[in-house]
């Protein structure tokens, strides 16, 4: 149902730190001229934590369902480490005019056991309209969705992917090989997009397709086509940028490229910092290793790498 390119939307504020509207309109034009597959608004990449409130929250998932209008996928998150309000997200989510499924995140913090994640995301699904992507990320949240986990939800109807952001390519493997189509796999560590397709997964939740997306679209239809040696090629000309966008905590560094690349999407918010001088450097050095700061925002689609 979700495949290809959906990128993990930045939230764009103001210098005052409040929700820039307009930049978040533009920014989902961008995709829908990139030919994006779809968007999530509102993961840990658009800054849920440090929202204004639920209704902040729902505001930026209305503003990029109204501008998509059908053009692109949305996947709006929802997840939360109370299954109550999870539930309550996923329902008010269900009523809105445009969005096509929810990222739901393991709960964090309580650290569920096996039976307690089986029984939140069961009544997660059993309570929502919309189709639910589990999002597993142990470093984030200090518990490991695995695979045989995931087969015990295979057959809830409304559970119809994951996005896979272990780390592990064999954690993806084994829900390839459990699950089938019943619960595809969707890459959520950007230089492990290739190898998630090479073992059965069927697109990504990217970080990186904030930047360049034509590119990752590029790889993945060269994948889709069977051309493995190009494809691969594009792997590697993306793994440093890849890297560079978590030389610290994300959505940090994708947010500081963005702004280099003249999108003006704002600081991150506090707790979060911006980035050490260091390292934003590197991030710079990167970016013109790319290309990517030459008066150009993404390479021209299907342009080939050099490898």
């Amino acid at each position: 149902m979700f495949s290809g390119l959906y990128v993990a939307m930045v939230t764009p504020f103001r210098e005052d730190g409040s929700l820039h509207e307009e930049k978040l309109r533009e920014l989902v034009r961008f995709h829908i001229e990139a030919g994006t597959d779809g968007l999530v608004p509102c993961g840990t990449t658009g800054e849920n934590p440090a929202m204004r409130g639920w209704d902040e929250h729902f505001r930026v998932i209305e503003i990029v369902a109204e501008e998509a209008r059908g053009a692109l996928g949305v996947v709006a998150g929802a997840g939360t480490n109370s299954t109550e309000q999870t539930i309550a997200n996923v329902k008010r989510l269900g009523e809105m005019s445009g969005v096509d499924g929810a990222l739901v995140i393991t709960p964090y913090y309580n650290k569920p056991t096996p039976d307690g994640l089986v029984a939140h995301f069961r009544a997660v699904a059993r309570a929502s309209r919309l189709p639910l992507v589990l999002y597993n990320v142990p470093s984030r949240t200090g518990v490991n969705l695995l695979p045989e986990t995931i087969v015990r939800l295979a057959d809830e109807e409304r559970i119809v992917a994951v996005k896979e952001a272990s780390g592990s390519i064999e954690q993806a493997s084994w829900i390839v090989r459990d699950c089938g189509e019943r619960v595809t796999v969707l890459s959520g560590e950007d230089p492990l997009i290739f190898p998630t397709l090479c073992v059965g997964g069927v697109g990504v939740i990217s970080v990186l397709g904030n930047v360049v997306p034509k590119d990752v679209l590029a790889m993945i239809d060269a994948y889709r086509r069977g051309a493995l040696d190009e494809a691969r090629a594009w792997h590697l000309k993306l793994l440093p940028l890849a890297k560079a966008l978590f030389l610290e905590t994300n959505p940090v560094p994708v947010k500081e490229a963005l702004n280099m690349l003249g999108f003006e999407v704002g600081r991150v918010r506090l707790p979060l910092a911006p980035m050490r001088p260091e390292n934003l450097e590197k991030l710079r050095q990167v970016l013109r290793d790319y290309s990517l700061l030459r008066g150009q925002a993404v390479l021209p689609s299907g342009q080939k790498p050099t490898r």
